[in-house]
């Protein structure tokens, strides 16, 4: 394809947002009609189907759900609209962590039936975390069971929103026949099925005092979060609707309000409006704060404005392997322009880096582009020895951007090649998806001779495994899942160990001394992978050479404890004496006293082993609420809540351990006559009962 130059766009006119929610409410099927009333496709494509564009990847054709992020790039009314359709699923929730750290804005749609779900909370606290301002889409109001309200209820109950509703549904379920805008003051009904036709009504007579006191109270919202239209207010000055119109966009993009809209995707109602408040409320690139980083050298703070005049920076967010070109690597640019043909710096890795071939992603499609401008999001191909989360820039003007930080695994399972033919294979698909994926990992055991591949879940693994076996030809056979447990100490200790080998000629010495203790809470978000290390040497009594191989010795001790072989987390380590010999001390001989001092430590620490706790939701209908119940508290799971869903289901919510939910789809499905459904993610390392633990330290497990 040839290449084209595209014409610069207006920065103002640019929105980077995502769509996010939890599985099943709608992301996809809300994308397909953004491309279809964008004319980026003149058919829209059914989920239920297997035909819709973002979701191009025959794993997720098959199960209909979204398991990759999918870039799309669409124009509304004269603006750029890039967009993400991310997963809702937990096992894939890394896909919506590394989308949001790029996005200026977020769509978060929810399910009008079922409200607020477990993995709305959790992309909610993403998007916190992140800082990305969004707008709510209450979608499927067309369904039996649907209530508006309640679902807004929730957002205030359960995720500490504060909504401002723009528009109410004109009847619920099968009575849904429209939308009634707040700030037009108008009824919005749609003449044919297409959502095509659009018709403009007054706000009927029976719904005229509710519209008139929501407005006033969305006015009332606005003006609290505006200085200038508070003292207008005060002053007994009328403020226009320009002007509340700025301040919605002001306290949206400074996540102080969440504009709350309604419709229904799959009936083609509502999305068009939803894309003229994505166009009106959320985020250009010029209205966020600067992006900050380091240099790689010295560590001194950088900022970087989203200007074509600035020196380049870009955040690679995303890999994906294309069997027909090779890796793709999707990239934000936070200033100065990527071009075609130039040489970046990898400043996370200090490697060297040739821009080829530069595209516009839609989906699975690719248009090619001559250079990507500050505030735009593209892909790039054939990068050689860049990843997820590192950092290309202008080698005279080096910046290091902030990382993005994955979960970690919490379930394994052994892997093994059914031939020879299939080991070399094997290796070559494990090492490529694992470049794709941060929370992918594969492990080498050299004392049983097994691969090991670990992930986020059931349903992550076996679309892995799916994956090796059609993109890379992979015949393997997989074990049943195990759980990824850690252990961790429970008391101070101190640990002296000296190492000292003579053997002939210059011989090896070292002494450290370390003391040990349980990480506290405040010091856990310091810690990188569990573990916090204290340089207390004072006076010399290790050489400054000999700390930093020290600490490394400690950090290798930790991958193995001393119960079961699990790693060991959730320890600070201090290394407070030491002593060396001026000829026979070497880095190598502190790095092993390092580890010995550890596995020492650790020993007498009294050491126990943790386990993965999940939060679990199991939605069910009213009669079968009790078995489940009952069920939960038999797998050692902890109840935390029950409430009404509507249309005669209840939502049970618990903590249980994630031994205990392997197979659980089938289990819930039998004891509701397939009525049932559950979601889980994880929550948090818990102690494992002593049952447990000496199970799996004699192999058990």
């Amino acid at each position: 394809m040839a290449k084209k130059t595209e014409t610069v766009l207006d920065l103002n006119k640019v929105r980077n947002i995502g769509i996010i929610a939890h599985i099943d409410a709608g992301k996809t099927t809300t994308t397909e009609r953004v491309l279809y009333y964008t004319g980026m496709v003149h058919r829209i494509g059914e989920v239920h189907d297997g035909a819709a564009t973002t979701d191009y990847m025959a794993q997720e054709r098959e199960r209909g759900i979204t398991i990759t992020a999918s870039a799309v790039t669409a124009s509304w009314k004269g603006h750029q609209i890039n967009v993400i359709d991310t997963p809702g699923h937990v096992d894939f929730t890394a896909e919506v962590q590394r989308s949001l750290r790029v996005l200026d804005g977020g769509v978060v749609v929810f399910d009008g039936v079922a409200g607020v779900e477990p993995q709305s909370e959790t992309v909610w606290r993403q998007a916190n975390q992140y800082g990305v301002p969004r707008i709510c889409f209450v979608n499927k109001m067309d369904r039996t069971g649907a209530n508006f309200q309640r679902c807004v209820d929730m957002i205030v109950e359960r995720l500490h929103g504060n909504p401002v509703l723009l528009q109410i549904p004109y009847g619920e379920g099968a009575e849904f026949n429209g939308i009634i805008d707040l700030f037009k003051m108008e009824l919005v009904t749609y003449g044919d099925d297409m959502g095509t036709a659009i018709e403009h009504h007054p706000v009927p007579e029976s719904h005229r005092e509710l519209a008139e006191t929501l407005r006033a109270e969305l006015i009332d919202k606005v003006v609290e979060n505006d200085d200038y239209l508070t003292e207008k207010y005060l002053m007994g000055e009328t403020i226009n609707d320009d002007e509340v119109l700025a301040g919605l966009r002001a306290a949206t993009i400074a996540s102080k309000i969440h504009p709350v809209l309604c419709g229904s995707s799959l009936k083609n109602k509502g999305v068009q409006m939803m894309l003229d408040k994505v166009v009106e409320l959320l985020p250009s690139p010029l209205d966020i704060p600067p992006v900050t980083g380091h240099h790689p050298k010295t560590d001194e703070e950088l900022v970087r404005h989203a200007s074509d005049d600035e020196p380049t920076s870009a955040l690679v967010f995303k890999i994906i392997t294309d069997p027909y070109v090779g890796r793709l690597a999707f990239f934000r640019v936070y200033s100065g322009v990527v071009k075609a043909g130039s040489m970046l710096l990898n400043s996370t890795t200090g490697d060297r880096e040739r821009i080829g071939r530069i595209v516009r992603m839609f989906a699975d499609r690719r248009e090619d582009i001559e250079a990507v401008h500050a505030g735009d999001i593209a892909a790039v191909l054939a990068l050689k020895n860049t990843f997820t989360g590192n950092t290309l820039c202008d080698s005279d003007n080096p910046i290091v951007l902030e990382r993005i930080s994955f979960p970690e695994p919490v379930i394994e399972v052994a892997i093994e090649p059914n031939t020879k033919g299939d080991q070399d294979k094997m290796g070559e698909a494990l090492r490529r998806l694992a470049e794709e994926d941060p929370t992918f990992k594969v492990e080498v055991d050299d004392k049983l001779g097994q691969t090991k591949i670990r992930g986020m879940g059931e349903l992550h693994l076996e679309v892995l495994v799916d994956r090796m076996l059609r993109e890379f030809g992979v015949q393997a056979t997989v074990g049943r899942p195990r759980v990824a447990y850690r252990e961790t100490i429970t008391r101070e200790v101190k640990s002296d160990t000296t190492f000292k080998r003579q053997s002939g000629g210059k011989g090896q010495y070292a002494r450290v001394v370390i003391e040990l203790e349980p990480l506290s809470d405040e010091e856990a978000p310091l810690a990188k992978d569990g573990f916090l290390f204290v340089d207390e040497i004072r006076g010399g009594t290790i050489p400054r050479e000999f700390i930093r191989p020290t600490e490394n010795g400690i950090r290798e001790a930790l991958q193995g404890g001393v119960l079961a072989g699990y790693p060991v987390v959730g320890v600070k380590a201090r290394l407070v004496d030491g002593a060396f010999h001026d000829v026979d001390s070497s880095e190598m001989a502190f790095k092993i006293a390092g580890s010995m001092a550890l596995k020492d430590g650790v020993q007498r620490a009294k050491p126990v082993l943790l386990e993965p706790t999940m939060k679990v939701e199991v939605s069910v209908p009213d009669e079968y609420t009790g078995t489940i119940v009952g069920d939960l508290s038999s797998r050692r799971g902890i109840i935390h809540g029950m409430e009404p869903r509507g249309a005669g289901t209840t939502s049970i919510r618990a903590n249980v351990p994630l031994a205990e939910m392997f197979g659980y789809a089938t289990q819930v499905r039998n004891m509701t006559q397939g009525r049932g459904s559950f979601t889980m993610e994880f929550e948090k390392y818990s102690v494992a009962p002593n049952s447990v633990a000496e199970e799996v330290i004699k192999g058990g497990a």
